[in-house]
Formats: C-alpha cells, sequence, structure tokens
C-alpha cells in the first residue's frame, strides 16, 4: 500500500556564528511545482486546532520553521500523529489525506508550501464527506 504522506528533507547549512540555512527548490526536494506559500503564527491558544479539511488535487510540503506542533493524518482508513519541530525537516501530502495542527509551542510557525493558488472548491471541511470522497476513488 502506498503511504498516503512521507517526510522532505530540505537543503540545510549550518554557518556557524552566522546562521542556517535552509533552501526548498521545487522539483527537487519538494516534488511538485510551488504555487502558494503561506505561513501561520500567533499559535499561542492552547485549544487551537488548525486544519481541519483534505484536498481534492493540492499537494502540500508542510513544515515547522520555529517551535513545534503535532500534525494529524488521516487518509480514509488509517491515522497517524507527526511530531514537527525540525525547521529543515517536513511532511509531504498528497491530495486525499484530511490533517489537523495542534499542539503548538508559544513560538511555533508553520511554513506551508502548495501546489496550486488557493481553490475553494478544492477542499474538503466536513470529515463525513472526506471519508464519503475517499471510499469512492
Amino acid at each position: 500500500m502506498k503511504s498516503f504522506y512521507r517526510k522532505i528533507e530540505l537543503k540545510f547549512i549550518d554557518d556557524g556564528v552566522d546562521g542556517n540555512l535552509v533552501v526548498a527548490e521545487a522539483q527537487n526536494q519538494v516534488p511538485f511545482k510551488i504555487k502558494r506559500v503561506y505561513f501561520i503564527n500567533n499559535l499561542s491558544h492552547l485549544g487551537a486546532v488548525r486544519g481541519k479539511h483534505a484536498h481534492k488535487k493540492l499537494e502540500q510540503a508542510i513544515f515547522c520553521v520555529n517551535g513545534s506542533f503535532k500534525l494529524g493524518l488521516d487518509d480514509g482508513n488509517k491515522k497517524e500523529k507527526v511530531a514537527l519541530s525540525k525547521p529543515y525537516v517536513g511532511i509531504y501530502l498528497r491530495p486525499g489525506v484530511w490533517h489537523t495542527m495542534h499542539n503548538f509551542s508559544k513560538d511555533c510557525v508553520i511554513l506551508v508550501l502548495a501546489s496550486d493558488i488557493y481553490k475553494e472548491s478544492d477542499y474538503i471541511r466536513d470529515h463525513e464527506e472526506f471519508l464519503k470522497y475517499v471510499k469512492a476513488l
């Protein structure tokens, strides 16, 4: 069975006293052309939960560039939780994966690279609808 997500590692350069450089290149470390980039921060509320949706066609790479959080993943058959805390290690999500983000550290910043521009029609925002969608595939 094909995994519904995989870890990806960006190019990491330790410049010593000059800090770190992390590089993401489309169709190299990131397995798709990047058409949208966004970040999420200010997640200090203990009950905050982000995501809570799946995509029909969109591919994503999700990174925690500062702090830490947990990524909940569900392909309709199997559920997993992945802890993210290294800015150069992320998760590649293929289409059809329900995901949630929670347990944020106060300094958490999430970076998402997406294969397309925002299209509301690509979102599945109801979990029951998602389960019906993946069963029909």
